[in-house]
């Protein structure tokens, strides 16, 4: 996350200021944006601005580390959701959480496309988690004939992020409803009836 945490373990008190500025920050850029003052992201996590810049000196810093968080816990929740669902239901459920994932990088979206090398490296790490955690969804549900073998996880990725953009006036729920016809059409022709 930071150049110190790699060189020595974190105490558990500096471990939930960092967790707790993680939070914050997502839900401050995600309604903010990213330029949020930094009082407005440590007085939400209940710690003070020095605290935020020992842990995290350069805004891009905080950027990267929030990004890095959402992917990690958006790719860790795939082995998770397949040990309590059946295939096609796992898969469904992670393809909700990437949604809410792509919620939050919107709010990031300005700093992540803005050039600053220090983004360079934040989509090769989104693939490289994200792409494995679906596939192994992707081929459990097929393997059970639960969906048709119709795409690789790049493009299914690629095809959700697309769905749920948002259009206009659209209501929360555009984002909901577009997954659950892509799901559908993935099951259309396999016999298993599709999600309602």
């Amino acid at each position: 996350m930071t150049q110190n945490t790699a060189a020595r373990p974190l105490r558990a008190d500096a471990q939930r200021n960092i967790d707790a500025l993680l939070d914050a920050a997502k839900a401050v850029f995600g309604t903010s944006g990213v330029d949020a003052p930094a009082k407005e992201i440590a007085d939400l996590a209940g710690v003070g601005v020095g605290t935020l810049y020992r842990h995290f000196p350069k805004r891009s810093d905080l950027v990267k580390a929030v990004f890095q968080a959402e992917v990690d816990a958006t790719a860790d929740a795939a082995p998770a959701l397949a040990a309590k669902h059946e295939p096609v239901v796992a898969l469904e459920k992670w393809l909700h959480r990437y949604t809410e994932f792509l919620a939050t990088k919107r709010g990031l979206a300005s700093a992540l496309h803005s050039g600053d090398p220090a983004f360079d490296a934040l989509p090769s790490y989104f693939i490289a988690r994200l792409a494995p955690a679906v596939g192994s969804l992707i081929d459990a549900a097929v393997d059970a004939g639960e969906i048709r073998a119709v795409a690789s996880p790049k493009d299914l990725l690629y095809a959700v992020s697309k769905l749920c953009l948002p259009m206009g006036d659209e209501e929360p729920n555009h984002g909901r409803r577009m997954l659950d016809l892509l799901v559908d059409g993935l099951q259309y022709g396999t016999g298993k009836p599709c999600s309602s």
